[in-house]
């Protein structure tokens, strides 16, 4: 469905249980509503599920220029507005995962329970020269020149070998991405620094990261935002990298509903 907020039209999908808690599921880059699918089946009884897309991802309407993390929560709390959700457990991934972080610093009120995954705190040099690079390179030559590198940089070489299938939907999911949407949620990243108010964060929060993951957020950068998190706690997903939920859902899925349940 695609609902008019915070000047875009923004599409999201609802599942799982009226009669029970909101959970809201954000994306990262080049990520649409379907990374969850694996999750929904596990979650339905038990939460009323909102999935939405990224302003500039997926079915999500794009504007022009950089976004900002700020932005994309101002985008996510107009969201929650139009479908009048007072409060929700919250999880992203990738950049959803750092928007969760600043959800919590500035919006703990309207959260029950936060679950960044897979995710960065603050951008560093090395890691944002890598971004400048792809953000060049879809400017030079569109969305279908990146497809490949993502696809490949998310995944364990094992999960590769064994699921080529599973990467050709990634492949379509990533080039669904608008080239205007792509460099917004792209520089927001750039500029990602929410480290110092991660004190800030006053709701039950646990972390997830793929134990695998080398580049997007490895355990050493999860374990640490954890320690500036009061009463945080840190849970590596076995056998995933990046993209845990997708390489190992059924892992993703135990540690998740464990936390989000439990009183």
């Amino acid at each position: 469905m695609l609902i008019e907020t915070n000047g875009i039209q923004t599409h999201y999908v609802i599942d799982g249980d009226a009669s029970k808690p909101w959970l809201t599921m954000v994306t990262g880059i080049t990520n649409d509503t379907s990374m969850w699918d694996g999750q929904i089946d596990t979650l339905k009884n038990d939460f009323h599920i909102l999935r939405y897309d990224l302003r500039g991802q997926g079915k999500s309407s794009s504007t022009h220029g950089a976004y900002t993390v700020e932005l994309l929560c101002e985008d996510l709390l107009a969201l929650w507005d139009k479908l009048d959700i007072q409060q929700s457990h919250l999880m992203g991934l990738g950049l959803g995962g750092s928007i969760c972080l600043a959800m919590g610093i500035h919006h703990s009120d309207r959260i029950l329970k936060l679950v960044p995954c897979c995710c960065r705190s603050k951008m560093v040099p090395g890691f944002a020269s890598m971004w400048h690079g792809l953000l060049d390179q879809v400017k030079r030559n569109g969305i279908e020149s990146i497809v490949e590198n993502t696809a490949q940089r998310w995944f364990s070489d094992s999960f590769k070998a064994q699921y080529p299938e599973k990467l050709d939907a990634v492949r379509e999911m990533i080039r669904g991405t608008s080239a205007d949407g792509y460099h917004g949620v792209v520089s927001a990243f750039i500029h990602l620094n929410v480290e110092s108010d991660l004190g800030k964060i006053t709701v039950p929060t646990m972390l997830m990261g793929g134990a695998e993951d080398k580049v997007g957020g490895p355990e050493d950068i999860m374990r640490e935002i954890t320690a500036h998190i009061p009463g945080a706690t840190y849970s590596p997903v076995p056998e995933a990298a990046h993209i845990a939920n997708l390489q190992n859902p059924s892992g993703f899925n135990d540690i998740l509903y464990r936390f989000l349940t439990q009183a």
